[in-house]
């Protein structure tokens, strides 16, 4: 099936009690044991079934599976957020002692994670001078547990080359994780390129309407575990945290997301409410329709703001004489993603003024609405950082971010016309 009928069908047949066409929401904590003896082999991993909703529960279930078939993986977790599928993607294989290597360009939540939640936990994230390839492997040693990058960086908006990371990560024998947030599965699939875990903000895109917090962690099942049975000891050894399972031989190429399901996602309980579960779900549903009205409302943003006089500079890899273009052109084709940035000529107090006088763009920290938001990153999401690391990572004070939305082109631009108008005043 093509994506558009992935986001539709996949992963439910129909209820077969009720017949119910729609995903139910199965709003339970736990499921009844038949018997001693059958809860004693679910627990052993004899059969398969639910046990408790931290762990699995049937309408969460379809959102994995549906979003697992949209990014081409072998299986999905689905989490409380998008950081805590951050979180769980690195520490399911690394611990103290151990290191991750990063592109610089990241959302200001993830890089803080990196940069001083996991220090504390001693594992060190090594930040590379650029996301080329090339400066990414010099960091990479004998303690690195991974890679990992943005398929598109928010707000910078480069485009990661993921065929390059994973190059350079696989001939040091660790796995390249990817956050597919802003391309989502309909304009990029990170493991087509060699990626082999994958992970969602679902709050953005993919859920699309501003109402739901979730997160998705996606195993291609491509990487060679067995290949390295100490530095990955977690996958290859019995697991003490889980009845003495040892992923590798008993979950086979799923092996990485069971360990993340029934050790991290278990034992610290960021768990998906089935509720938030079908609502996403029905955001999956028209991924692929508000996609591509948010891709043609992008680019006509992009040229407007491009001609205008108060504009100093607007960073949109649809254009030509743009850096990042012709690696846009390699990942996503001819389809740009609908977040962007642009300076207001005269610097951070020319931003806020034009942030401020926005009437129907909303001004929040969120993206990925149906609704078009903005946000002036130097006060808000990438406030905590030094002028030095909003620098890193792409952040000038005067940048403000659009997440454009699917309203009528129409009224988005004359929004944006008269927020500049008042900057200049």
């Amino acid at each position: 099936m093509k994506r558009e009928t992935i986001a539709i069908h996949v992963g439910y047949d129909g209820d077969p009690t009720t017949k119910a066409v729609a995903v139910p929401i199965y709003q339970t904590i736990a499921f009844e044991f038949d018997s001693a003896e059958h809860g004693a082999a679910l627990f052993n991993l004899e059969v398969e079934g639910n046990i408790y909703t931290r762990i699995g529960n049937p309408t969460n279930a379809v959102l994995e599976k549906r979003v697992a078939a949209l990014e081409g993986g072998v299986e999905a977790l689905s989490v409380s957020s998008g950081m805590a599928a951050i979180e769980y993607s690195i520490i399911n294989i690394a611990e103290m002692g151990n290191s991750i290597v990063s592109i610089p360009q990241l959302y200001g939540a993830t890089y803080t994670l990196f940069a001083h939640v996991f220090a504390k936990r001693g594992i060190t994230t090594r930040f590379a001078e650029s996301d080329h390839p090339e400066a990414v492997e010099k960091l990479i040693d004998e303690n690195t547990r991974a890679v990992f990058c943005e398929s598109v960086g928010n707000p910078a908006g480069n485009v990661a080359d993921i065929e390059g990371l994973a190059r350079v990560a696989h001939k040091h024998g660790v796995p390249l994780i990817v956050d597919n947030t802003i391309a989502t599965p309909i304009l990029l699939r990170p493991i087509e390129y060699g990626a082999d875990v994958v992970v969602h903000s679902m709050t953005k895109f993919m859920g699309g309407h501003g109402t739901t917090l979730g997160g998705m962690i996606v195993d291609s099942g491509k990487f060679p575990w067995r290949d390295y049975p100490e530095r990955y000891y977690m996958l290859n050894r019995p697991e003490i945290a889980y009845h003495g399972v040892v992923y590798v031989e008993h979950y086979g190429d799923s092996a990485y997301i069971a360990r993340c399901r029934t050790v991290c996602q278990r034992n610290t309980g960021a768990t998906l409410s089935p509720f938030n579960g079908f609502l996403l779900i029905q955001g999956v549903e028209t991924l692929a329709l508000r996609v591509e009205r948010h891709v043609e409302n992008a680019r006509k943003v992009a040229e407007y703001l491009r001609e205008h006089s108060l504009v100093d500079w607007v960073n949109y890899a649809g254009f030509p004489d743009n850096p990042l273009y012709s690696m846009a052109q390699r990942y996503l084709g001819c389809r740009r993603c609908s977040l962007l940035t642009f300076g207001v000529k005269g610097g951070f107090e020319a931003g806020t003024k034009c942030f401020n006088a926005l009437r129907l763009f909303k001004r929040m920290v969120n993206m990925g609405d149906a609704k078009s938001l903005a946000c002036h990153p130097a006060s808000t999401t990438h406030r905590q950082l030094t002028a030095e690391e909003q620098a890193k990572v792409g952040v000038t004070p005067e940048m403000i971010r659009l997440s454009v939305g699917i309203e009528h082109i129409d009224d988005i631009i004359a929004d944006l016309a008269q927020a500049l108008d008042c900057a200049a005043q």
